[in-house]
């Protein structure tokens, strides 16, 4: 396993900007993905001032791709400001896309093959695609093939009801049918994480949000989405932030994905959202050269899979101490950890993970990587 940080060039973050994240079905149910990721990538250019010319790569992840344009990437990228022939290509990697699309335009820009890209992901859960049948799809097709009246008028009377039942996605593993909510169900079980525990954590969040609203640190990094067909009001913020809410609130709510002996629930999982996001990755010479002052430097990262049919949401567990070691860093030396709150569950099975000397050596290390310090954890909220 390698143990240095990231090789090549040193990569440098310059900006990053975000629409307001929308609970779907919401204030930005009328914009798609792709219009999202194009605000956004605007948004930074305004703010950044940069030459659209400067820019050799757009890299983009989406969990659920439009059907009709499925690279976002290059849709996005023939926003005007930005030259035509620039290179763009799409990523997925389920909840952790855009950081793929991060990662993937940081090593262009260490290999030398870039010095500047934007790089980022959205969503648009209000604007998933509703697939048709099987059999549905194939008289479509052969009635697009018919060549007489005659032919087409059959074809159309063969069509039942339940030709026309559509087929909806989820946010499922296709191996196992296991929803995510399912997977964090059966991770509290394994790990015997209370319901108590779960909505203490889930009341944080919501407190930390707000409060990071409240005085700005949120707010100043979102751009305002003027809301169609109107477009007279704007979004400014995150509207998933529940301010008034409580820890009795919380707790009269009815498990979701167990409900007989479940501890998962809506209030201590995070919603389906609308959003969209991009940040501005340079080679730290570009960006001296360009005369931007770096928010920080990329120094290494990890990605970890496990077997879909054991506890699916455990990644962090296994990639975390890779990329403290890549970095030659310790987790003590953290001053803050970010965790994605897919699920209340879901992180304090992490947490707990950790600390446990067999996560360690499935990781393959000799000692785990230890305690989380609460007080450096996701201190603006997170997905919840």
């Amino acid at each position: 396993m390698t143990t240095n940080r990231l090789p090549g060039r040193r990569v440098a973050i310059v900006a990053g900007v975000r629409t307001p994240f929308a609970k779907s079905g919401t204030q930005l149910k009328g914009i798609d993905a792709i219009e999202l990721g194009k605000l956004a990538v605007a948004e930074l250019l305004q703010r950044t001032g940069l030459d659209g010319n400067e820019v050799e790569g757009v890299v983009y992840g989406t969990v659920i791709p439009n059907v009709i344009a499925p690279n976002i990437a290059r849709e996005v990228s023939l926003l005007p400001m930005l030259p035509r022939g620039v290179q763009a290509f799409t990523v997925s990697r389920a909840c952790a896309s855009a950081n793929q699309a991060i990662t993937d335009a940081a090593d262009q820009i260490a290999l030398g093959h870039m010095d500047v890209a934007i790089a980022g992901g959205a969503e648009s859960l209000s604007n998933v695609p509703i697939l048709h049948s099987r059999t549905m799809a194939e008289k479509l097709v052969s009635l697009s093939r018919a060549k007489s009246l005659n032919q087409r008028l059959k074809l159309l009377a063969s069509i039942r009801p339940r030709d026309l039942v559509p087929i909806t996605p989820a946010i499922a593993e296709p191996s196992t049918g296991e929803t995510m909510g399912q997977s964090a169900e059966k991770m509290a079980k394994i790990n015997g994480i209370t319901r108590e525990e779960q909505d203490q954590f889930a009341l944080r969040s919501h407190r930390l949000a707000a409060a990071g609203s409240q005085d700005g640190r949120l707010t100043a990094e979102i751009v305002p989405v003027y809301i169609p067909p109107s477009f007279e009001e704007a979004a400014t913020s995150d509207n998933g932030v529940r301010t008034d809410t409580t820890i009795d609130k919380l707790e009269s709510l009815k498990p979701v994905f167990d409900r007989r002996y479940g501890t998962v629930t809506a209030g201590n999982a995070s919603p389906l959202t609308d959003g969209g996001s991009a940040i501005l990755l340079m080679s730290e010479e570009k960006a001296k050269a360009l005369g931007y002052e770096p928010l920080a430097y990329i120094r290494s990262y990890a990605y970890a899979a496990l077997d879909p049919g054991e506890q699916l949401l455990m990644g962090p567990v296994l990639a975390a101490p890779v990329a403290l070691a890549r970095a030659g860093l310790s987790l003590g030396e953290m001053d803050l950890i970010e965790m994605h709150e897919a699920f209340a569950a879901q992180v304090l099975c992490n947490l707990r993970g950790f600390e446990s000397q067999e996560w360690a050596e499935r990781a393959g290390f000799s000692k785990p990587v230890g305690e989380v310090d609460r007080a450096k954890l996701n201190v603006m909220g997170g997905s919840i």
